[in-house]
């Protein structure tokens, strides 16, 4: 049935439910989702490492999930996640490891970001995965973005787009749906979204030149879906207090009118502080809808998305939102579905794990390296201190478990190469005795490493890398490469943009050099 055709069998309750994509806790169907599934027929659903296990478990998952829809619905489930590589990664186990955005840039490929790419997304379309939130068309031109850095292509509007589009190449070539995010452009802020709205106050020329030009680059390319930006943009919405996501003049103003966009708009997550504690998610609901959005995403509370449905849905019955702006969202929903073919779901087979692909992965995550370093001698021991996530964001993952294989450490490759290493975790912002029982045992310490993680954003950090003797010291840049400014006399400097497994084995080795 064509898209049209199947847009007008639809009734209002069910055309609104295909603009909602929700999340849920657990590695099988919940009640809560099972509900939104057979009661609301909603349109999509969001996967987070919650849901996450096993590629088989997930495989299951996604299965389950399209067989309940079918049960209600002739509309198959968009089932969507943030699989952008290195430091975002929600599905890791069992699959081909992906660099960060960033250690693409650096290792120079853009045909090996294309093909990695393209190898990671048909992976998860073997899963049951239909739709990415990836590529990041942000630029990081703020050394102090706290939520962008790695996850950026680079710090130019000729390396984001360079690399960028070769990612967005790669995803359509595996089969899968792209998502540039976030419109127009969260790289030059230095405030996280998902805390507080941050305000961008270039001017109209500026934006054009700069922030949009990935994003009109990628329109180009074919970019299928878009993901907005909790961002205030004064020169495109006048009222500054209003996000991109919120603002009509800028979704249906100018990304509509002035840059001729056809394809769906995804909001970020509305429970994201900057909407969550403003307007609030479910006014919020309304209000994207209202200034242009075609899918609100709602990640987690299950009354914050059952109370979104209803407040849409009274909206649209009032008269606030026209039900030709509710249709024109469908049809375009609907023809992405059927463009990426996303009823065939029954017909997916777990693929994984491919021999040259895990080579091509290993090749890149090497060339990433960046810096200096003189060798690690094996005759020596090793002192390791390892900064760690310990609050759970969308971009930080607390590892799981004690052990240095479940805690991502660089002492398990070391030790693999031979070397004798102890280790010292320390949290992103240690206290003063924390602080104080690592140097006191740097004070003995033959070799030094440290794998810092955003050091540049954490005064704690920087404070103990100044205090570490510089000529047994080796820096390592666990997430932001500008962390190595902080020890220009360092005995070694090295990043890899990522502290995952497969960037910690890549650096063991070049520590195991001679020099870089």
């Amino acid at each position: 049935m064509h898209a049209t055709e199947l847009l007008q069998s639809l009734t209002l309750s069910q055309k609104i439910a295909q603009l909602f994509m929700v999340g849920f806790d657990g590695l099988v169907p919940n009640l809560h989702i099972e509900e939104m599934l057979r009661e609301h027929q909603i349109g999509g659903v969001i996967l987070f490492r919650r849901n996450v296990e096993t590629p088989s478990q997930l495989a299951a998952l996604n299965l389950r999930l399209q067989q309940i829809n079918a049960e209600q619905s002739q509309v198959p489930l968009l089932i969507g996640t943030d699989q952008e590589g290195g430091m975002v990664m929600r599905i890791e186990r069992g699959v081909t490891p992906l660099p960060s955005a960033m250690a693409f840039k650096s290792a120079g490929s853009e045909a090996g970001c294309e093909a990695l790419t393209k190898v990671a997304n048909a992976e998860l379309k073997s899963l049951g995965i239909n739709i990415n939130f990836a590529p990041v068309l942000d630029i990081n031109n703020n050394p102090q973005n706290p939520v962008i850095g790695v996850r950026a292509y680079g710090e130019t509007v000729s390396e984001v787009c360079q690399y960028g589009l070769a990612a967005l190449r790669g995803i359509q070539a595996a089969g899968m749906a792209a998502t540039g995010k976030h419109f127009p452009g969260h790289g030059d802020t230095a405030v996280d979204s998902h805390h507080k709205m941050p305000v961008v106050a270039y001017d109209r020329a500026r934006l054009d030149t700069v922030e949009l030009a990935p994003f009109s680059a990628a329109f180009a390319a074919g970019l299928d879906a878009l993901m907005t930006a909790h961002v205030a943009f004064p020169a495109i919405e006048p009222d500054s207090a209003k996000p991109a996501t919120l603002s009509h003049a800028t979704l249906t103003g100018l990304l509509r009118d002035e840059l001729n966009y056809q394809g769906v708009v995804i909001t970020d997550c509305l429970e994201m502080d900057a909407i969550g504690k403003s307007v609030g998610t479910v006014a919020g609901a309304v209000l994207a809808i209202k200034a242009g959005a075609d899918i609100v995403l709602i990640s987690h509370s299950p009354a914050k998305q059952a109370a979104a449905l209803a407040a849409v849905l009274h909206a649209v019955k009032a008269g606030e939102i026209p039900a030709a702006r509710i249709d024109e969202s469908v049809l375009r929903i609907l023809a992405l579905k059927q463009r990426y073919r996303m009823s065939d779901w029954a017909s997916l087979a777990p693929s994984l794990l491919d021999f040259e692909a895990l080579q091509l992965s290993a090749r890149v995550h090497q060339a990433a390296i960046t810096g200096h370093a003189l060798q690690l001698d094996k005759n020596k021991p090793v002192f390791l201190i390892s900064a760690e996530v310990r609050t759970h964001t969308e971009i930080d993952e607390v590892a799981l478990g004690k052990t240095p294989e479940a805690r991502n450490s660089l002492a398990l490759p070391l030790r693999e190469l031979g070397y004798t290493v102890s280790e010292e975790w320390i949290a992103l912002q240690p206290a003063a005795v924390e602080l104080g029982g690592v140097l006191s045992q740097a004070a003995h310490a033959e070799q030094i490493v440290f794998v810092s993680y955003n050091a540049k954003l954490f005064k704690e950090q920087q404070a103990l890398i100044a205090a570490l003797p510089q000529e047994r010291l080796w820096l390592i840049a666990g997430r932001l490469p500008y962390d190595l400014d902080l020890a220009p006399k360092a005995a070694g400097r090295l990043s890899c943009c990522s502290n995952r497994p497969a960037a910690l084995h890549a650096l063991a080795k070049k520590l195991a050099t001679t020099a870089v």
